[in-house]
């Protein structure tokens, strides 16, 4: 059995006294998990195309750009009390303490908070759907980083998925047509390039890191833990933004920005209020997926997003999509599928893996 099955394997056993979804039908289960991608999905998209139209319309604040991806945290409390389970109240002997768990949360927040920036300079410089196809590698970081943090073994198809994604970010690197909006010159779009690249794998790092958090520190992934990190991170994270875009003297130029916003005052704050919410709704998709399924699926749906976004980018802003960034998504989609086709052979392994313990515990 390798390290991925055993956590599977683990996680579900460990799931069977602690998750109430476990007692759904399957088909409401399914129901579940179609609402979870959606959100992720919709959320994400609608949040990368807010944030280019938050440029375009004379946006030029990073750090407001920043600090909208995670300012919407409140949305998060709505879930975690409504599905708190009634069991985690109680401490547990095995809880890290309140300086580790503060620590922990803060380094993932200050993290959490760099990536954000990282994001918001690329997207700057860069078209919705140029973006959306780099930011589509995170799925090969995450399989590098996961193969030295996580154990997670490196099988033919994962390098198959490493390499697809791998060639076609580069495609967008070295196509002379995937200049930024509204003329960018050439050094500001490979600035964007290489900014959102870092970002993907700083995100993929972050995912890793919370990952073995979980493992070695939390010693568990009930909803509530996963649920309570992502609210401490973006408090972490929107905090240090704040201090940024008063640090940066941004905040002296937001009254301008108002001003002359394309599309008027009231638009230029429901953009951004609009802009932290959709990033939010994202958010539950992601923890939802977590908790309901795992965190490798939650990422490989998160990059099947990432990989249709240039096509909403397309109808809404008229976006070039030259044969070159056609072959780019079409490889991206490529990788995606080699990708959860190894996760589908894995978790069907475990699966009849536990059906076997349990049917010799059983006879025992």
């Amino acid at each position: 059995m390798t390290d991925n099955q055993e956590s599977i394997v683990n996680k579900e056993e460990n799931l069977m006294d602690e998750s109430p979804f476990l007692k759904l039908k399957r088909w409401q289960w399914w129901l579940l998990v179609a609402i979870n991608i959606f959100f992720l999905i919709a959320g994400q998209a609608a949040a990368v195309l807010l944030g280019r139209f938050y440029y375009d319309k004379g946006g030029n604040s990073k750090w407001m750009a920043t600090l909208v991806q995670t300012a919407g945290f409140p949305v998060l409390c709505i879930p975690w009390f409504l599905l708190h389970p009634s069991r985690e109240a109680s401490t547990s002997s095995t809880s890290p303490s309140i300086k580790t768990l503060a620590l922990l949360y803060f380094v993932l927040g200050v993290l959490v908070a760099g990536d954000n920036m990282l994001y918001s300079v690329g997207l700057l410089y860069l078209s919705a759907s140029t973006y959306s196809l780099i930011c589509a590698t995170q799925l090969a970081f995450n399989a590098v980083f996961s193969y030295f943090l996580n154990s997670q073994k490196f099988t033919a198809l994962i390098l198959n998925s490493v390499v697809i994604l791998s060639l076609s970010a580069a495609l967008i690197a070295v196509n002379d047509d995937s200049d930024g909006p509204s003329g960018v010159p050439k050094g500001k779009f490979l600035i964007g390039f290489l900014c959102t690249l870092g970002a993907s794998a700083l995100y993929s790092l972050l995912l890793s890191f919370m990952q073995l958090s979980f493992q070695k520190v939390l010693k568990k992934e009930t909803f509530s833990v996963v649920l309570e990190m992502q609210i401490y991170t973006s408090v972490v994270a929107s905090c240090l933004s704040t201090i940024g875009l008063f640090a940066s003297g941004e905040w002296k130029s937001l009254q301008h920005e108002m001003e002359v916003f394309g599309t008027g005052r009231v638009s230029y704050v429901l953009t951004l209020v609009w802009t932290a919410i959709t990033w939010q709704v994202c958010a539950v998709g992601v923890v939802g997926l977590i908790f309901v399924v795992s965190s490798l699926f939650s990422n490989v749906i998160s990059t099947l997003s990432l990989a249709v976004t240039p096509l909403a980018a397309l109808v809404v802003f008229h976006d070039k999509m030259n044969g070159v960034k056609v072959i780019a998504m079409l490889l991206a989609l490529c990788g995606f599928a080699s990708y959860i086709y190894q996760n589908y052979i894995d978790d069907k392994k475990a699966r009849r893996l536990q059906t076997h313990v349990r049917e010799i515990q059983h006879t025992a």
